[in-house]
């Protein structure tokens, strides 16, 4: 085969390197930011004191304690210590996070309301007769039906023949596992949220748990950039399907109701990044609401990646909210035979019992994916922004590759994209970093949805570009094993947990499964089933691998910060480093003291609805530049023609 020479060409030149300054969100570990979920999926591996605090963390937010001058309190107002947090409350906190039994503050797994079509067919050759009122009567009256006005409010309805009708009825769910929120957390009870959907809901305490990561006030950042040189991309996969949202508008007429005014507009898929632009950030900039089924985050992280290196834009907030816990959306997926089922599992254990804390199974024996729900939104600057600002950089988004599958048989079942979307990646990674770097110190983030095609499929993958690229054991770890498949933000959950693996050195392992499956290709692999313990700052790069229906492959190279600091202080220099370091201490103490807060119930949530609006008749135009109040600079217009050469 012919190879040409410079294979691998970049498609953008890379003068700004988009540096993660900030990150955060909710899913069923917990809070994202300063690692928290991250470690509730390594608790075991933790130090002591470590395990202690996440726990008390998780209990803050689950609403189990509560924190008021310097003790922990229950409901009684008993005083609990972070030693007597480990030892009274543990196994309630750990049993109600991660994935587990649907919740009944969701809907009753066992008894799901239902409707089933009845015959009422007399028993006799005597009509049927009930009373109704004037406004239950149906428009029109069908024609065997005989009314018979009793009074100004009641009817007498004597039926000819048949009468069908729907009866209330309820059913097991074949599904009962899920990803949910620890239990006790509702995002609705920390913001002004009435008639919110869910996903939005979280959108909005997942956006502002990022952006108060940062360490540094918003309107700092907005002030040393133009007003249009910030982004938001986000999006959701499913849309808004629950009874606020599109759900609620499509059932309304079934179910003979209304359809609100909310419903419509708050169920379009766009709205993650309409809430976080107007609500959180008051942006000005550009915005994008990019979906590609499971490898949204990928797709949108992409957008942001292009928008920092060309220098479009100098700040991109991306991510993803997706609140999928609907009957109807399990339903859906279930039929599909996509989800692991009560029955599956069972066949899989020989029990009667399933445990459901391990429904999701990543390269073991499995029968399904399980579905979740997360929100989580990481924050980008270009280099040069957060050099000057003294940003915390928690590493690099260098890449994203996306390939489609070409002419497939079946719209869900993987193709050959992947492929390439891999390859891309390591080989990106080995031309900034060499082969020592991707060979001994990367890992694989696996999609690893728990269904037989992609353990086997993807793995393959994994074997293969492992070998064009010589890596003898290459660590893959799987975190839908802890989360479940949060459909659009996976690969967002796949990228809090890696920058926690940069922190604090520990892969977490595939727990769930007790041997990885016979049919798993593995020749060049480590699939650990345990935690893998190295020391912080062992790890270089992470790979983030993403597979989604119809062909929509994703892979992200995410380089770790140690490595972008040698990166940076080969651009700028030790004495513009040691400047910048200690700018960063100050932001630094800054986001720890947020942190402390929100580990101790103050979650700070940011929802500016209708404050300081722009006043447009303050706004000043002119041919160069738009003067926008209450913003520091100008928006500049385009002078320079691009096309010059062709005219």
């Amino acid at each position: 085969m012919k190879v040409r020479k410079n294979t691998y060409l970049r498609g953008i030149s890379m003068a700004s390197l988009p540096v993660i300054v900030g990150f955060g969100g909710y899913n069923s570990a917990g809070r994202s930011s300063f690692h928290h979920g991250y470690q509730r999926m390594v608790i075991e591996s933790l130090p002591v004191q470590e395990r202690r605090e996440t726990l008390a963390d998780l209990a803050i937010l689950m609403g189990m304690l509560r924190f008021e001058s310097g003790q922990y309190l229950d409901e009684n107002d008993q005083t609990y210590t972070l030693s007597e947090v480990d030892e009274k409350l543990a196994s309630q906190i750990l049993d109600r996070s991660l994935v587990r039994r649907i919740e009944n503050q969701y809907f009753d797994v066992d008894a799901l309301h239902w409707q089933k079509d009845v015959t009422l067919t007399p028993t006799s050759s005597q009509d049927q007769s009930f009373t109704l009122t004037k406004k239950q009567l149906p428009v029109p009256v069908p024609k065997n039906w005989q009314v018979t006005e009793i009074d100004s409010k009641q009817v007498e309805v004597t039926i000819s023949g048949e009468l069908n009708m729907k009866m209330d009825s309820y059913r097991e769910m074949s599904v009962k596992s899920a990803g949910q929120l620890p239990s006790g957390f509702d995002p609705a009870k920390h913001y002004k949220s009435r008639f919110h959907p869910r996903a939005l809901q979280m959108a909005i305490l997942g956006a502002s748990d990022a952006i108060h990561s940062i360490g540094i006030e918003w309107q700092t950042i907005m002030d040393s950039v133009q007003p249009d040189e910030v982004a938001v991309y986000s999006s959701n996969a499913m849309s808004q399907l629950d009874e606020p949202g599109l759900g609620g508008m499509l059932q309304s007429r079934l179910k003979g109701g209304r359809v609100t005014t909310k419903q419509c507009p708050l169920g379009l898929n766009s709205m993650p990044a309409d809430f976080v632009n107007a609500y959180v950030l008051g942006s000005l900039g550009s915005t994008g609401a990019i979906t590609g089924a499971c490898a949204s985050f990928l797709y949108n992280l992409r957008a942001g990646i292009e928008d920092i290196a060309s220098g479009r834009r100098r700040v991109v907030v991306v991510g993803n909210s997706e609140a999928p816990l609907t009957p109807e959306i399990i339903d859906g997926y279930a039929t599909m035979s996509a989800l692991a089922s009560v029955e599956g599992l069972k066949k899989l254990d020989g029990v009667e019992v399933p445990d459901f804390h391990k429904t999701s199974r990543p390269f073991g024996e499995n029968c399904g994916f399980t579905i979740a729900e997360s929100t989580q939104y990481a924050v980008l600057m270009d280099d040069k922004l957060a050099i000057e600002l003294g940003a915390d950089i928690h590493g690099a988004a260098t890449d994203v590759f996306v390939n489609a599958d070409g002419i497939k048989k079946s719209i869900s079942s993987p193709g050959a994209g992947n492929y390439v979307t891999m390859a891309k990646a390591v080989a990106a990674a080995r031309a900034m970093l060499g082969d020592e770097a991707v060979q001994k110190r990367s890992f694989v983030q696996a999609h690893g949805s728990s269904t037989p095609a992609n353990r086997v499929t993807e793995s393959v993958i994994f074997d293969s570009v492992a070998k064009a690229f010589n890596i003898e054991k290459w660590p893959v770890t799987a975190i839908k094993s802890y989360v479940g498949h949060s459909l659009a933000p996976a690969s967002a959950d796949q990228l809090m947990a890696s920058l926690g693996v940069f922190k604090h050195g520990i892969l977490p392992g595939i727990k769930t499964i007790d041997s990885v499956a016979k049919d798993v290709h593995q020749q060049r692999l480590d699939i650990a089933l345990q935690d893998r313990k190295e020391a912080a700052g062992a790890w270089d790069v992470a790979f983030l691998n993403s597979k989604g229906f119809g062909g929509n492959n994703a892979t992200a190279t995410v380089l770790s910060p140690q490595v972008v600091q040698g990166m940076l202080t080969k651009r700028y220099g030790q004495e513009v480093m040691n400047d910048y370091e200690k700018k960063r201490e100050i932001t630094r103490n800054k986001a720890n003291a947020y942190d402390e807060k929100a580990t101790k119930g103050d979650l700070n949530v940011i929802y500016r609805f209708g404050e300081k609006m722009i006043d447009e008749s303050e706004i000043k135009l002119s041919d160069k530049a738009i003067a926008m109040p209450g913003y520091k600079n100008e928006i500049p217009l385009p002078q320079h023609n691009p096309f010059s050469d062709m005219f």
